[in-house]
């Protein structure tokens, strides 16, 4: 099974956002980077404890970039 996890960066917090519902799941960081491994560590242990962990868990980030121009 894939999760897909929606990434987003706060402008007001000044933070990456990741967040599955399907896990469920909600964690931010200040790295991209830093946020993705924060995902895979969390996301191993919720499915885990909840009991859905396998070996065919995979995750798909998905993320978006908006600016304003004028």
């Amino acid at each position: 099974m894939t999760y897909n996890v929606d990434v987003n960066w706060d402008d007001v917090a000044g933070v990456w956002c990741a967040v599955c519902d399907e896990i469920p799941l909600a964690l931010e960081s200040n790295s991209f980077d830093a946020l993705i491994g924060k995902v895979k560590i969390a996301a191993h242990e919720v499915l885990e404890l909840n009991g859905k962990m396998n070996d065919s868990i995979g995750l798909c980030f998905r993320t978006s970039h908006r600016e304003n121009i004028a």
